[in-house]
């Protein structure tokens, strides 16, 4: 079965490019605001405790319960994705992801009902992470397979795009609550972003309604219908582990590096560094305003360049910072905190990420393409992504002088992850076995 190679209409490319870039927009709207909250407020609100570093850790390991979830919606939608349709799965992670940060927003504190606000944040952020382990791989399935072979690339990096205009407005959201008097914030302002999701989640879920299933889908729908009992997990394990594998170690790199330069950074520097919050909220935004526009140049030279040299450039950028990165945060001076922000988050990690939409997409045939990049996505990114902030701050917090060298190191492993799993690419397998012979293919994508 070969995949599609029909160009897409312009006016169902625009249908698609929207569907994929405000889902992935609120996707991370979504989870790094919740990230934020979860560095600066919630743990006063949900875990009041004498001391502040304690109460943060309760509040990061409620931000660990998402990732958690994450594989569970990552494997479970990834299926569906491949028996009844990406559009179906993505419909429905929206209304997931969106409502459970409505739901977040209208929790009362701790000291209102006690126990049940931690117990309702943490359900409520367990719907959040399998709406968000859905997201992704669908995501990428979708605009890998409406895109053709010479624009793979570019189309591959509207997931990219996507993310970084959602962390945009919830970096730019934090930056202004931060800005606020804090009894003010850990009153009810923190509780204004996530209620202002609703607009976008019935926005984007019209979107999403209108936006037609993929060609390569469709072609394989009708092997779908005749084998009803056809296990996508099954095929996926069988014949295309080695893909799974790839996808696996560049996303637990990937993933342990963003998050900690994302999340453990804010963190860092108000606990550590007794720095005011909305330092690090402003170089966030500042380093998202530059990612929106890397992430589709980077898109455009995997189309000339080959995407895994994209990915590689990124992963290089991340290991020659993992020392400097610290560096400038500790000279408490907010230019340089935002220039290492800005080289990290707005520059390498968003290069990677544009490139890995077309990289990771491409290690699976159509079949079992969002069983694959939903499982391996989402199983590897859930370990790295819940672990290494946390893992960052336990290091931190236990020693006596607050060293990062062990945070530093961690950036290393993950650059390493990442090249090791570039290095086993399996397009020209994927190629041979659906008998895709198309030039584009074959070269760079």
């Amino acid at each position: 079965m070969t995949e599609s190679t029909v160009d897409t209409p312009p006016i169902t490319l625009r249908k698609v490019r929207q569907a994929v870039v405000v889902g992935s927009a609120l996707e991370w709207f979504d989870f790094y605001l919740y990230a934020s909250m979860a560095a600066l407020v919630f743990g006063p609100i949900f875990f009041p405790s004498d001391n502040s570093a304690t109460a943060t850790l309760a509040a990061f390991a409620t931000f660990a319960v998402g990732f958690l979830a994450r594989p569970v919606g990552g494997i479970l939608f990834g299926v569906l994705g491949d028996k009844i349709g990406r559009k179906k799965v993505l419909s429905i992670s929206f209304l997931l992801m969106g409502g459970s940060s409505v739901l977040i927003g209208l929790i009362p504190a701790y000291a209102s009902i006690g126990i049940l606000a931690p117990v309702l944040l943490v359900l409520f952020r367990i719907l959040q992470g399998l709406g968000a382990g859905a997201e992704v791989g669908s995501a990428m399935a979708v605009a890998y397979e409406h895109a053709s072979p010479g624009s793979r690339g570019r189309q591959g990096a509207w997931t990219a795009f996507g993310v970084n205009i959602g962390l945009f407005a919830s970096a730019m959201a934090v930056a202004g609550l931060t800005s606020l008097d804090r009894e003010l914030l850990q009153s009810w302002a923190w509780r204004i972003p996530f209620l202002a999701s609703l607009i976008l989640v019935v926005f984007g879920f019209w979107i999403r309604r209108q936006m037609p299933e993929t060609p390569d889908f469709e072609q394989v729908a009708s092997t779908v219908q005749e084998q009803p009992k056809a296990n996508p997990l099954r095929e996926l394990f069988k014949s295309d582990w080695r893909g799974l594998a790839v996808v696996m170690a560049i996303t637990f790199g990937y993933n342990g590096v963003s998050y900690t330069f994302k999340t453990f950074s804010l963190s860092y520097l108000t606990e550590f560094r007794d720095l005011a919050a909305n330092v690090g909220a402003v170089g966030i935004m500042l380093a998202s305003g530059c990612a929106i526009v890397i992430a589709p140049l980077a898109g455009r030279l995997c189309d000339r360049v080959d995407a895994v040299r994209v990915i590689y450039f990124g992963a290089a950028g991340t290991a020659a910072m993992a020392f400097p990165f610290f560096w400038l945060l500790d000279s408490g001076k907010p230019v340089y905190i935002w220039c290492a922000l800005i080289l990290t988050t707005g520059f390498a990690v968003p290069a990677m990420l544009a490139a890995s939409g077309s990289f990771l997409a491409r290690q699976f045939p159509a079949k079992v393409r969002t069983s694959g990049l939903g499982t391996g996505r989402e199983v590897s990114g859930a370990v790295a992504g819940a672990l290494a902030p946390l893992g960052a701050l336990t290091m931190v917090t236990m020693s006596s002088d607050h060293a990062t060298w062990g945070v530093s190191t961690l950036f290393l492993i993950g650059a390493a992850f990442i090249a090791v799993g570039c290095l086993f690419d399996q397009q020209r397998r994927v190629n041979a076995r659906t008998l895709d012979s198309t030039p584009e293919d074959h070269g760079h994508q």
